[in-house]
């Protein structure tokens, strides 16, 4: 049975949490007065369709239901999570607590809260130790960051499980160990926006030149570094101390506003809106939006390869995954291995799906099926591999941008040696390709096929015998322009 989570809050920040958790299997419940929410929402979980699954190697879980509650005890009644995105008033806050809390006193609560402390919305609660601050960023479906903030009151087992329920989603809890106004990542934000207002009030750069500034320069070192570790690769051989005996003394001089704040008036709003229009009014929000998540996309999946920063998070949500797959049963039809969502770069100027990308596709589902038998990144790195030896691929129907893809695996045949696989990209339950595959197991160093270990047979084979029962594919040995 799938766990529920209640969002109370459909905005952007409640729409990315509903979307998180929707498409880790989870059944979702939103509860919002605004009678848009159900479009915004909606907005929102069309967006992390298109592109949360591009990040993950292995399939995705059906996703939950979702529905939209008249209010917040229909919302909560019966949930696992809770969590609260609404506006950020206290006042507000706290009546929202007061409500889920007659049904709900023992359920943990998350908030989204960018600046409050947990003390603070916990105050006057029934039961404040079940109150706390998940601070996620936007978009939620795809940046993992979530800054878990307790207070002295809080409860340690229930943060704990409330963590490892983040974790469950694909999301990477930072628990902050003492409560500050704006946790950390705000706080640092905050005096990069203050001295950013500076410039642009000032004259000597627009709100462009400061955007190319982060994102031709630092912006792509933080991404992947973050603040301390870059500075301490800048200070050469010797390390952090050099670095810090080197900058340390520019601390006394006069480089910053930080200590000072422009005055918020209409000339200063007027001025930053302008100047932002003409960087960007020429796209809409949904489509900055798309833009925004494929540029992620592309960022977190180098990430990933390499096993590093944000990629770690998402090689272990892959592998949580994996380990929660179960093994087919006589009887089972073939086996799904991977969702994939066609995204911009895999159509052609027809508006079609590429040839490549089917290829592309069909090698994404038998990739996650040699790391379902244990054949994985790891395995490779002992010498040993699994090789394709022969593929033949037949397209059956079209494919078109933001179309939903499934890939799944028939083994025909498997010995010590030799995996015979039939693999079915699937669009509405359809084929639109089938891809008959031979792969060879072998030792890398010597270049010759070599017999599995047992830990991998032993994988395969009820798989194997599960599948043997299941008609043989009419296209199964086909030449080119013959039946076989």
């Amino acid at each position: 049975m799938a766990r529920k989570a209640a969002i109370i809050g459909g905005g952007v920040i409640g729409g990315g949490w509903a979307a998180r958790f929707l498409l880790n299997g989870w059944d979702v419940a939103v509860f919002d007065p605004d009678p848009e929410a159900p479009r915004k929402v909606g907005e929102v979980l069309a967006n992390a369709r298109a592109a949360l699954p591009a990040l993950s190697d292995g399939p995705m879980p059906p996703e939950g239901a979702l529905t939209f509650a008249g209010t917040i005890t229909e919302a909560v009644e019966g949930a696992d999570y809770i969590q609260e995105s609404v506006s950020e008033r206290l006042d507000l806050k706290h009546r929202v607590f007061a409500q889920i809390q007659q049904v709900a006193p023992d359920t943990p609560i998350g908030s989204s809260t960018s600046g409050f402390k947990p003390s603070e919305l916990q105050q006057n609660a029934a039961n404040p130790s079940t109150i706390f601050v998940a601070h996620p960023f936007n978009p939620v479906y795809l940046l993992p960051l979530a800054e878990v903030v307790p207070s002295a009151v809080s409860n340690p087992a229930l943060i704990e499980a409330a963590k490892e329920t983040l974790r469950e989603i694909g999301m990477f809890p930072l628990h902050v160990r003492k409560e500050i106004d704006a946790h950390i990542a705000d706080r640092f934000l905050e005096a990069v926006w203050r001295e950013a207002l500076w410039l642009v009030k000032d004259g000597i750069a627009t709100t462009e030149e400061i955007d190319e500034a982060i994102r031709m320069g630092f912006g792509l070192r933080w991404g992947q570094m973050g603040l301390f570790e870059t500075y301490r690769v800048a200070g050469g051989e010797a390390g952090m101390k050099h670095f810090m005996a080197q900058f340390g003394p520019c601390l006394q001089w006069p480089w910053t506003k930080l200590t000072d704040v422009p005055e918020f008036n209409d000339e200063l709003v007027d001025l930053i809106a302008g100047q932002s229009d003409a960087q960007s009014g020429h796209h809409t929000i949904r489509e900055l939006e798309r833009i925004r998540d494929r540029n992620l996309i592309g960022f977190l999946r180098v990430l990933k390869e390499r096993n590093w920063g944000a990629g770690k998070v998402l090689l272990d949500h892959d592998a949580r995954r994996r380990a929660a797959m179960p093994v087919p049963v006589p009887g089972d039809g073939p086996m799904e291995c991977a969702r994939m969502t066609v995204l911009p770069g895999w159509i052609d100027y027809n508006g079609h799906m590429t040839e490549s990308r089917y290829l592309f596709a069909a090698s994404e589902t038998s990739d996650a099926f040699l790391r379902h038998i244990g054949a994985d990144i790891a395995y490779v790195g002992t010498g040993f591999s699994y090789y394709t030896a022969e593929t033949h691929i037949m397209h059956l129907g079209e494919a078109k941008l933001g179309d939903a893809l499934t890939g799944t695996v028939q083994v025909l045949a498997a010995d010590e040696k030799r995996l015979h696989i039939f693999i079915r990209i699937l669009k509405d339950g359809q084929p639109v390709a089938t891809l008959e595959q031979m792969l060879l197991h072998v030792d890398m160093s010597k270049g010759k096929t070599c017999p599995a270990p047992r830990a991998i047979l032993d994988r395969v084979a009820p798989i194997a015998a599960a599948h043997a029962a299941l008609p043989k594919p009419e296209a199964a040995g086909r030449h080119v322009g013959r039946k076989g």
